[in-house]
């Protein structure tokens, strides 16, 4: 049984792996941790003194400073599942990932880690086919362009190391022939839609992936976390724990 704590337990992304954890004999909750308070909840990291194999974050990006040296002195492995990091707060990443296990992705599914991957094997198999990236959330979401589209960029920029990325596109829309567009829209209650296309001129190839329910990156989560549970001192993320299923 993996024991888990929570911190940003009462956050809506908190509550649902709250609950999915509660469903399953095969983790325990030991702890919900949340800066807000209220009722068997603590409000901040430093108030736990349970035992627990791992610490899974849905709080805020802001806590990244926090949350890791917290970490580091218990020498806990952590699934950081929020989004919206600083070049700063991604360094601390990479530095603590030299003394615990880590996992850190820009999308918790992984089914857009797939979509990567076939994105990257269709831009080797088209090399001068134009490439375009639409992406659709909903109005709250403030990072523009989202991190999955940049983590699928950059799979198709590790295939094509001279292409560029051109977000917004506007004024003059000539297109470069080596560019990859990405395309932002804010949108009602869209949980998340990822649509890459791959247009020759004689023919398209669209892949696209569609979020249904926000449960789905809580699930992935729990999924981190039992890859991570054996695993040494490192950054980790979806495409390691698919490469470790395919093996």
């Amino acid at each position: 049984m993996l024991k888990l704590l929570v911190h940003g337990a009462n956050g809506h992304m908190g509550r649902i792996l709250c609950g999915l954890i509660e469903a399953d004999p095969a983790y325990a909750l030991v702890g919900h941790i949340d800066a807000s308070g209220g009722e068997n909840c603590l409000g901040s990291l430093s108030e736990f003194t349970g035992d627990a194999d791992m610490l899974v974050d849905f709080s805020h990006h802001s806590a990244t400073q926090t949350l890791l040296n917290w970490a580091i002195a218990r020498s806990m492995p952590v699934v950081l599942a929020t989004t919206g990091q600083t070049d700063e707060e991604k360094s601390l990443i990479r530095n603590a990932a030299q003394q615990i296990p880590i996992f850190f992705s820009a999308n918790m599914s992984p089914a857009v880690a797939l979509l990567a991957d076939m994105a990257a094997q269709a831009v080797r198999m088209f090399p001068k086919a134009d490439v375009e990236i639409v992406e659709r959330h909903h109005h709250r979401k403030l990072d523009v362009p989202s991190g999955t589209a940049l983590m699928l960029a950059r799979a198709i920029q590790a295939e094509r190391p001279d292409s560029t990325l051109n977000v917004g596109r506007h004024e003059n829309g000539r297109r470069d022939s080596n560019e990859i567009g990405i395309h932002s829209l804010r949108m009602g209650n869209e949980v998340g839609t990822h649509e890459i296309i791959i247009d020759t001129g004689t023919e398209r190839l669209t892949l696209t992936h569609q979020a249904h329910d926000r449960a789905l990156f809580a699930e992935g989560a729990l999924k981190a976390a039992d890859f991570l549970a054996d695993k040494p001192a490192g950054l980790y993320d979806m495409q390691a724990l698919l490469n470790d299923q395919n093996r």
